[in-house]
């Protein structure tokens, strides 16, 4: 199927954050609003398009905020309220399209190839639209393409509150005259390094010969000039509430030492939460299990605040398991999971976590991608080093083990990490 043939609509929250706040606090309404921290600490969520035309915008510290629009109100902002209205988003989305795809938090992917047949998408399009804004009393704009690219970018050109529709014909003329950060995937260094070039606008970026691109950026020049050029062959990908991602452990010999449960749980959730950040995701759901020794199975699940936190996680998961171990029986089977995954970042400086907090969790995870996810562990899973007999710690000799004197030096250092890991309890199974 030919792109011509296509129509995808990219719909997206305008101020999604600061929209909740207005809808809690409609006095708000037409004031400069700024969601994330304060003045003095913490970094920018979320600002109305008032504090934007004074210069505020997503990720600026708050302090550099307060200076640009002093008259700014600060609202410390609750994710639990923008998870919940998000769902309500989702459900009417769910009960009225064929396909769709939830990218965001705010932001969702809809294919309505097809069914042009039998009603006119632009017109369902905008239906859709009026009952979100009815249902909810939250703004929303929309675009409609043949692909995602141009739909997305055909929304943000129709903000605040908003609907467009770029046919096939149209795609090249749309494109051509805005500048070149309008395409999604230009970050600051790639549109410094094609602004040196001369290359402002998309049109200038769709006429370079595509070999000159890959020899600039690669791979993702390639990428860049298909966009420019209003080519996107990515697919909506179908939204599966229930996608999760987990892990459970059997012990070797059934076990009803509690602060070693607790432990394994800080354990799995600390690996879990690595692998959210890595693929860029949050959890919603999050999920203990437990298996006593007479096989009887039971779980507790919790929805929470969009988030991939260490902390909060590890809290959580210790509040279920406090809540699932009612019987002073053996423990043979304990697991996590967590569920209701979408595309996006951690909100920084806000609810749970404070920024110094969140650049500890990106050091942190700069040294698991380098040296691999055991590298860095949480204390309480860490096992006591081995003493002699008067006392004295035993330090690790990797030649003394049996089968290490064969090993490289980068299996060695995996294996001196394993070694003080508190596994011995039971082996460790990954959950898709």
């Amino acid at each position: 199927m030919t792109d011509k043939e296509k129509h995808i609509i990219h719909m997206d929250q305008d101020a999604f954050f600061v929209s909740v706040e207005l809808r809690k606090n409609p006095d708000l309404i037409g004031k400069p609003i700024i969601v994330g921290g304060n003045a003095d600490r913490g970094v920018v969520t979320s600002c109305s398009y008032e504090a934007r035309k004074f210069g505020v915008h997503a990720a600026m510290p708050g302090r550099m905020a307060k200076q640009l629009c002093p008259q700014a109100i600060f609202v410390r902002g609750s994710m639990d309220e923008y998870s919940k209205a998000s769902q309500e988003i989702t459900e009417i989305i769910v009960n009225r399209v064929p396909l769709f795809e939830k990218a965001s938090i705010d932001e969702h992917y809809i294919d309505m190839t097809g069914m042009d047949k039998f009603f006119g998408c632009m017109k369902f399009a905008s239906e859709l639209r009026q009952t979100i804004i009815k249902e909810t009393g939250l703004p929303i704009s929309f675009g409609l393409s043949v692909n995602k690219t141009v739909a997305k970018i055909g929304t943000n050109e129709c903000k605040p509150n908003g609907q467009k529709e770029v046919p096939f014909p149209e795609v090249r003329p749309f494109l051509n005259p805005l500048a070149i950060h309008k395409i999604p995937g230009i970050g600051n260094a790639t549109y410094k390094k094609l602004s040196e070039m001369g290359v402002r606008k998309i049109q200038t970026l769709a006429e370079i010969p595509q070999d000159l691109m890959f020899k600039i950026l690669g791979q993702h020049g390639l990428g860049l000039w298909q966009k420019a050029n209003g080519i996107d062959l990515s697919p909506v990908v179908p939204y599966r509430e229930r996608k999760s991602i987990g892990t459970q452990t059997t012990f070797e010999s059934d076990s009803m030492d509690i602060s070693s449960m607790k432990a394994i749980l800080s354990g799995m959730v600390t690996n879990l939460t690595y692998e959210l950040r890595s693929q860029q995701k949050l959890t919603a759901c999050i999920t203990v299990t437990i298996r006593y020794s007479n096989f009887e199975t039971v779980t507790q699940q919790a929805r929470i605040p969009y988030t991939a936190l260490d902390s909060f996680l590890i809290a959580k998961a210790h509040d279920l398991f406090k809540r699932l171990y009612t019987k002073r029986m053996l423990l043979r089977l304990i697991g996590v999971k967590l569920s209701h995954l979408v595309n996006g970042y951690e909100q920084i400086g806000l609810y749970h976590t404070s920024e110094e907090e969140y650049d500890l969790y990106q050091a942190m995870d700069k040294v698991r991608d380098h040296y691999g996810v055991e590298s860095v562990v949480k204390a309480c899973i860490v096992k006591r080093p081995e003493r002699d007999k008067n006392g004295k710690v035993i330090k690790y000799n990797p030649r003394k083990i049996k089968g290490e004197e064969h090993k490289t030096e980068e299996e060695r250092k995996r294996s001196r990490i394993r070694t003080f890991i508190n596994s011995d309890l039971g082996t460790a199974t990954k959950l898709d």
